[in-house]
């Protein structure tokens, strides 16, 4: 009998320790310090601990891939003041409309609202000119970050706005499958994913474009209109059978996943769950936590209740520093 106890205490044990740490993915660089996706956002990310670093990507007008968050540049350059004449005529200047060169001469601040004041006001108030960077701009620097320090940090991409892309006559995804072909990334062993809130894209990635690289399918509302795809249907578990054809990793909202009145996981968590999917929910920000939750208990929710297995922060000191403790 006892020896049949201590096996299973072992067993336990056993367990506890092979379920993997989570992924730390730096959400557009170290964003909660320095303006998001400038270079120097990346640098700090990478010295931070991060184990993967995002990448939104647009197009410029000579199909460069930009790293920018939004296919607009009001919110978080100066564009208006360098080229006060190139907006359109609903008063938004679009990244398209540019060419690299353009793009070169703004400078990027931290992100505003259409009034120009900050989204979070005590983020970043500096007025250093910060550059917008490439897509081959990042993966140079992670690269040769990796080379010195013997480090495997990752890229992890997202297509913005394939469809209206498309409309603006640019294949954003055909750009990016050729820019990772290039730097020998399109391989599912390669420390990459690519993520997409387009779930035709998604599946055009893997079965048109035959793109190996990791895929996620990313969750949202639908009240955002990233695109076409119904979030509430893909919550369901039909919706979540016919993304398991395509992908095993999605990336839904935090509160997708947790129910903070009761601290317990959602019946969609659960489901997912069940199903095996890979979970990298986004995003933790230290000014949105709920009420009544720290963020030690958040992070405790996440990583040891649902066991996660990535979270895109804001903050990568903050979750690194968590998983190190715990």
């Amino acid at each position: 009998m006892m020896i049949k106890i201590t096996t299973f205490i072992l067993a336990i044990i056993v367990s506890y320790h092979s379920v993997a740490k989570p992924i730390v993915i730096a959400h557009r660089g170290a964003s909660g310090y320095l303006p998001e996706h400038t270079l120097p956002a990346l640098t700090y990310a990478y010295a931070a601990g991060a184990d993967y670093i995002e990448q939104d990507l647009v197009l410029s007008k000579d199909n460069h891939l930009v790293v920018l968050h939004d296919i607009y540049l009001d919110t978080v350059t100066n564009v208006a003041q360098v080229f006060p004449s190139r907006k359109r005529q609903n008063g938004r200047y679009y990244v398209i409309d540019f060419t690299l060169a353009e793009l070169k001469q703004l400078t990027v601040h931290e992100r505003q609202h259409i009034d120009n004041t900050q989204v979070f006001s005590n983020r970043y108030q500096g007025h250093a000119a910060f550059k917008i960077s490439t897509f081959a701009e990042q993966i140079e620097l992670i690269t040769q970050l990796n080379r010195q320090t013997g480090k495997n940090v990752g890229l992890y991409p997202e297509i913005k706005s394939p469809a209206w892309h498309q409309n603006q006559g640019k294949d954003i995804s055909k750009m990016l499958v050729k820019v990772l072909r290039q730097h020998n990334l399109d391989s599912t062993k390669a420390a990459v994913y690519v993520q997409c809130f387009d779930f035709n894209e998604i599946r055009r990635l893997k079965q048109e474009l035959q793109l190996k690289a990791k895929l996620v399918f990313l969750i949202g509302e639908n009240s955002w209109n990233e695109s076409d795809t119904d979030y509430n249907f893909m919550r369901t578990e039909k919706g979540l059978k016919k993304i398991a054809k395509v992908t095993p990793f999605i990336g839904p909202r935090i509160t997708h996943l947790i129910n903070f009145k009761t601290s317990q996981p959602s019946q969609f968590a659960k489901v997912a769950k069940n199903l095996g999917f890979k979970i990298h929910p986004y995003t933790y920000r230290v000014e949105l936590l709920p009420t009544g939750i720290s963020q030690d208990k958040l992070f405790n929710l996440l990583v040891h209740q649902l066991e996660i297995n990535g979270l895109f922060t804001d903050f990568t000191d903050h979750f690194v520093d968590y998983l190190k403790q715990n």
